[in-house]
């Protein structure tokens, strides 16, 4: 049984259908909800900054069951620190609990906002989930990327944050990234809302397939050139034997030494590797991996990359799947990702493997 086949068994027993009441077809492009034609992912709405400013809003939200947003900011000057309000609510109504760098968790209560980034005066991309059930509390699931110092010599930063608004009344309407550090969110900053409900029928994803890929065999696979889109969601796997392989990504076939990556295995502390000449995201055992990437894709700005893998760990039950959590950036500041390649940074063979890549501006 190949992977594609278990994650549609998964599907089968998650109820995971389409829009047609039909169990999700993984080589069609569903792919537990990611870019399926009917009913996936929409732009609900977004705001994107004409001038400086501490906050970026989107308001007047549809009430959809969840919710994704997508930010990306740049900086005037001094640190940012940003943050998530929700419904205009200023007071004490949040909590959350975030880690930096891969270190110890932190934990606050009674806020009147939840922390998402720790301080950083550089440009930085992060993707959240909220479930949204106006009888709950709204909880978020979110992960940031931060450019850090720019150059391959410097690897980017990372954090991981889960918050809730203790608010259990009224659905989301408004989501807003606050900035609390010295600086201001620059020009051209961004916050973009998406949602989905299982009602949905509509046909205008957000998310529109650019390319999908696979192979049999072989150390080395490259894409098509897919169309350049400002916001990249790449999910794949690959399948090898009983050599080890470390599956790295290059793109726009950029062999020199201009990626940097930070990274943890099984909830270690963080390895960082600078001026590599790809980006690094191995530390896992056994014969499948599993990826899911999300990338902001700015022609003149360092590209910056989200990445969560796990590995099987080996065949049967009796060995546990292996998490890597990374992010990564590609210091090219000229033009923008048109196509990735998937190689074994040891020269070893895959024994398969597929990539769908998803766009949009």
């Amino acid at each position: 049984m190949n992977i594609m086949q278990e994650l549609e068994i998964l599907n089968k027993r998650l109820g995971l259908k389409n829009r047609r009441g039909i169990t999700s077809n993984m080589s069609s492009g569903f792919w537990l909800g990611g870019g399926g034609p009917i009913g996936g992912w929409k732009e609900l709405a977004r705001t994107t900054l004409g001038a400086g400013s501490d906050t970026i809003t989107v308001s007047s939200l549809a009430d959809k069951r969840y919710y994704m947003a997508l930010y990306y900011a740049t900086d005037t000057g001094g640190s940012i620190n940003a943050n998530f309000r929700l419904n205009t609510d200023t007071a004490t109504n949040y909590a959350d609990r975030i880690s930096a760098e891969g270190g110890a968790d932190s934990t606050d209560v009674s806020l009147n906002r939840m922390a998402m980034t720790a301080a950083n005066s550089h440009p930085f991309f992060g993707r959240a989930y909220f479930a949204n059930k106006s009888t709950k509390e709204k909880l978020m699931i979110n992960h940031t990327i931060r450019q850090n110092t720019a150059g391959e010599a410097n690897a980017p930063g990372r954090a991981e944050t889960v918050g809730k608004h203790a608010q259990t009344s009224n659905p989301i309407s408004e989501i807003q990234l606050l900035n609390q550090g010295t600086g201001d969110f620059a020009t051209n900053s961004e916050l973009v809302i998406l949602g989905w409900d299982q009602a949905d029928t509509h046909t205008t994803n957000f998310w529109g397939q650019l390319d999908d890929f696979s192979w049999s065999s072989g150390s080395s696979f490259s894409s098509s050139t897919f169309a350049a889109k400002k916001y990249l969601w790449i999910k794949g796997y690959v399948t090898r034997g009983s050599s080890p392989t470390r599956p790295n990504y290059r793109f726009n076939a950029d062999s020199g030494n201009n990626y940097a990556t930070r990274l943890s295995t099984n909830g270690g502390a963080d390895s960082t590797f600078t001026s590599n000449p790809d980006t690094e995201h191995h530390g896992g055992a056994g014969t499948i991996m599993h990826d899911n990437l999300f990338i902001i894709n700015v022609s003149s700005q360092e590209k910056l990359i989200i990445g969560f893998s796990v590995y099987n760990g080996g065949s049967g039950a009796g060995t546990a799947p292996d998490r890597i959590e990374w992010v990564s950036k590609w210091v090219n500041t000229s033009s923008q990702i048109t196509s990735m390649t998937v190689l074994d940074a040891l020269g070893n063979a895959f024994t398969g493997g597929q990539y769908k890549v998803w766009g949009s501006d």
